[in-house]
């Protein structure tokens, strides 16, 4: 259980990190989005623990809510735009999944 946390410590860090730098950098290109996708899904599956499920969903449908419109107003920021889109690309998979696994363990009760 602690090499779980482990890995999801590091996706989170490294995926918020990575986001951040495609965002300031430019256009990411189909791989970069493919990682931030796949470390967002790491993310969901090994880095949320039962009693964080429903802070992170709360904070993350902010997040995901904040970042999609923020986008369109920051057509005059290009770079904060990209930021936000970024993140979107990471956080989305992960709620998802955290969503999907809360939603089978209130069925499974």
């Amino acid at each position: 259980m602690a090499k779980k946390n482990v890995v999801g410590s590091w996706a989170f860090l490294i995926g918020v990190v990575l986001a951040v730098v495609l965002g300031l950098v430019g256009k990411p290109n189909p791989a970069m989005i493919f990682i931030l996708v796949l470390l967002g899904l790491i993310i969901g599956l090994l880095n949320i623990a039962d009693k964080e499920v429903s802070p992170f969903l709360m904070a993350s449908t902010v997040l995901i809510i904040a970042s999609a419109f923020g986008q369109g107003a920051m057509d005059g920021v290009p770079v904060l735009g990209a930021v936000l889109k970024a993140l979107l690309t990471l956080f989305v998979p992960a709620t998802v999944i955290v969503a999907i696994k809360h939603v089978f363990s209130l069925a499974k009760n």
